[in-house]
């Protein structure tokens, strides 16, 4: 599962320097981690619901996803304070690469009538963020034993200094963008 780090070492890093003209190595943009969530809604109240949500965010991401608790209490929107508000997951390194290359690979192409990712979920910093519907195109996901459908925000945070580097970072790695307008 370790082609896609190879891909970036080998090829990606060359042309990225290339293109941007970077002279300094550590300045080629690169993956730092992709941050998994889910919020909890309607879910934090059935803690066998919320808890199902974490084991199979686990079983997506490869690694120990946390139930988060609310920081302070919201009198409106019914949260007090250390109440469950979501389930979440930062991947790093090798399990980042693998989650990465299993989204790209299998899991995106499976989501019906799909078109690519939107290319308005760059925030101006050089970080991509995107949603999917549902965690039933991963294939680990046993639809026997999931509870409920939940949708889930993926984060994936580079070191790019804007949009364009980022943008052409990920397509490089085979990030399905949708076709149109060039962000820069």
């Amino acid at each position: 599962m370790m082609r896609l780090k190879e891909k970036y070492n080998q090829s990606i890093k060359a042309a990225l320097s290339k293109e941007f003209n970077i002279k300094n190595p550590m300045l080629i943009p690169s993956i730092e981690k992709i941050v998994i969530s889910v919020g909890a809604g309607e879910l934090a109240k059935d803690q066998k619901v919320l808890q199902n949500v974490a084991d199979t965010i686990s079983l997506i991401a490869g690694q120990k996803a946390v139930i988060t608790k609310a920081k302070k209490s919201v009198a409106g929107f019914k949260v007090r304070e250390g109440f469950p508000v979501g389930v979440m997951v930062t991947l790093r390194n090798d399990n980042m690469f693998a989650f990465l290359d299993k989204l790209i690979s299998i899991a995106l192409p499976r989501v019906k009538d799909f078109r690519g990712l939107s290319r308005d979920g760059f925030d101006g910093r050089g970080n991509y963020s995107f949603g999917l519907d549902e965690q039933l195109m991963f294939p680990e996901v046993e639809y026997d034993k999931i509870l409920r459908t939940h949708g889930m925000n993926i984060n994936i945070v580079t070191t790019a200094q804007n949009d364009k580097e980022a943008q052409k970072l990920l397509e490089l790695i085979g990030v399905p963008l949708a076709k149109g307008k060039q962000n820069g």
